[in-house]
């Protein structure tokens, strides 16, 4: 029974609500049918009194009756003073700035702060970070759940790159699948799915589809690509020098897809007093039944999407007969139970990389401008946080309207970048300079290495479904 489904029946929001959804998943363990449990909704509302001691309804019983008053909200009352925040870069899209305003007008948002790579969003903008306070936000989180980049340094000499270009194709070719629907009718092994797939019904009833997609990449700006990777310094367990690295970067595919529109849905349901424009902003109480779903859920996609990297990483070192030297990886596009300012909070990342003191993470450029290795500062002001990449400077249907792909082919050649397939919306044109985000950040993060792309693969324009 949804969250709509009790308001239309008249159930207050707030604990009343929790409440009565906690009584409607009791009742349908128990083998009472909607009609009824819809009947029993209805007497426990008219006489809270009477069910004070029932084994489902007692605690609903107890929300009305400490509040018999409590109504849905009709009007949104944001804070008295919006949540604080600081923003990193210069001349930032006016979308992003506005969303970041919206997101820490809610009463539920403790501190924010926006990177230079921010673009506008669902909801929080891309490269926006926010805290809140005992709850989480879906669309905050955002649709790619635990989007994901990681690094490995191979033992193979820099030479291979254009020497053995044709082993590295086929080894991208072969090891990935890219594109919505992308997957292996030939299931790979990995721990992940021997973890409980039954902390939501939503990953429960994908959990076929993950097994198919693991081992896969998305589409978008999802790639995994060859390039070197140079060290000024001895760094990572490595002598200065340049090495062959592989870099990836995707999420947790369709399922983290149908978790992450299931749960901000059921948001909005709960939150109808929210005006349109904050509307994806809407939360799930951490203590409620649906936030401690979502919770567990965005968990084990996390982990889901860590193994896709770990296979296609392994895969593609086994092919190519290669040690991996070393490796670096993180998450974006996740919640943290974090303490700042004193309390424990829930932090947003929504495209932004953790930077906690001297923690390790990848921030990309483009397919032919460099990426970075960095160690965090645990600057507070952003709440350990930095960019997640260079950012968009146009939107995706901008940039295939003022680009095209004898610009692209240029600016590859210039790059010495072979790209094997990716869409027009995806040429380097389309994103910010990358030493200006860096340059905008160096309070934040410290470079530690520089990788560039050598030999680029992302999904196709017009990917089909491929079942292999």
């Amino acid at each position: 029974m949804k969250p709509k489904d009790m308001i239309k029946l008249g159930v207050p929001q707030g604990p009343a609500l929790k409440e009565a959804i906690g009584a409607a998943r009791k009742a349908a363990a128990k083998g009472v049918k909607k009609r009824e449990l819809l009947e029993q909704v209805k007497a426990v509302l008219e006489s809270p009194a009477d069910f004070a001691e029932d084994e489902v309804f007692g605690e609903l019983s107890k929300a009305l009756t400490d509040n018999p008053s409590a109504r849905p909200a009709e009007v949104f009352e944001p804070r008295e003073s919006r949540a604080p925040y600081q923003v990193w870069g210069e001349g930032l899209d006016a979308s992003a700035i506005e969303q970041m305003n919206n997101a820490t007008d809610l009463p539920v948002s403790v501190a924010g702060a926006l990177m230079p790579d921010a673009h506008m969003g669902y909801g929080l903008p891309i490269g926006g970070v926010l805290a809140t306070q005992d709850c989480v936000i879906p669309y905050a989180v955002g649709m790619d759940i635990a989007c994901r980049m990681k690094m490995t340094v191979m033992d193979l000499p820099v030479s291979h790159i254009r020497g053995e270009e044709g082993r590295l194709r086929n080894a991208l070719e072969r090891e990935t699948e890219f594109g919505v629907g992308a997957g292996f009718s030939k299931r790979h092994e990995h721990g992940v799915m021997d973890a409980d797939w039954s902390v939501s019904p939503v990953t429960n009833k994908n959990k076929d589809k993950a097994w198919f997609q693991l081992g896969s990449s998305g589409s978008g700006n999802h790639f995994v690509e060859f390039g070197t990777l140079t060290l000024e310094e001895p760094e990572l367990g490595l002598e200065a020098g340049t090495y062959v690295a592989l870099l990836s970067h995707s999420g947790s595919r369709g399922t983290g897809g149908e978790v992450a529109k299931h749960y901000s849905r059921l948001a909005m349901e709960l939150h109808p007093e929210l005006p349109k424009q904050l509307k994806h902003l809407a939360w799930l109480e951490l203590d409620s039944a649906y936030g401690q779903e979502y919770w567990h859920a965005m968990q084990l996609m996390g982990e889901y999407a860590a193994a896709n990297h770990e296979l296609i990483h392994q895969s593609i070192a086994k092919i190519l007969g290669a040690q991996v030297l070393a490796d670096v990886e993180n998450h974006h596009n996740f919640a943290w139970k974090e303490k700042h300012f004193g309390q424990e909070v829930v932090v947003h990342r929504k495209g932004a990389t953790p930077a906690t003191q001297d923690t390790l993470g990848i921030i990309p450029g483009s397919m032919a401008t460099p990426g970075f290795v960095v160690r965090g500062k645990g600057n507070a002001a952003s709440m350990n946080s930095a960019s997640h990449g260079a950012g968009r400077a146009m939107s995706r249907t901008a940039t295939k309207n003022s680009c095209t792909w004898s610009q692209a082919k240029t600016f590859l050649a210039e790059n010495d970048v072979v790209l094997i397939s990716a869409g027009l919306d995806e040429v380097p044109m389309g994103y910010k300079d990358i030493h200006e985000v860096m340059a905008a950040q160096t309070d934040l993060v410290e470079v530690i290495a520089r990788f560039d792309p050598k030999l680029v693969k992302m999904a196709p324009e017009e990917q089909k479904r491929r079942r292999r």
